[in-house]
């Protein structure tokens, strides 16, 4: 099956939280054929990982991404994502609601390959013209 879903940095580094929420982790599962990723949460998580010290955290994180690297698919912003942002970028300055500029990435990749964006922060989404965005 093709992917339906894109997460979220939020939503895919749930399994890195103390205390991750069990009925994420569960609807992560249900759809883990359903699910891809942006290279942009790519390098969020990378990122926030390679800020930490040597720690069990940080052994943890690269682990949890070696593990989904292999078995998640990953979308790239490419030129079309690029393209729809820039349109909707400049529509959201226009009016004056300038959106963050990777949350945007996130969204123009969603858009242009028809998948719905689960997030918990739906606020950073629900400006965008015509993107699907759900909250588990």
């Amino acid at each position: 099956m093709s992917s339906v879903f894109l997460l979220d940095t939020n939503v895919f580094s749930e399994a890195l939280r103390p205390q991750p929420r069990q009925h994420i982790l569960q609807k992560i599962t249900r759809h883990e054929y359903e699910i891809a990723i942006a290279s942009v949460v790519w390098h969020e998580l990378l990122y926030g990982i390679e800020r930490l010290p040597p720690s069990r955290r940080r052994v943890s994180g690269e682990r949890y991404l070696n593990e989904i690297a292999t078995t998640m698919p990953m979308i790239n912003y490419d030129r079309a994502a690029a393209e729809w942002h820039a349109r909707e970028r400049a529509r959201l300055v226009a009016r004056g609601q300038t959106p963050p500029i990777l949350d945007g990435q996130i969204a123009a990749i969603a858009a242009v390959n028809r998948l719905v964006v689960v997030t918990f922060n739906l606020d950073h989404f629900n400006r965008f013209e015509g993107l699907r965005i759900e909250s588990w």
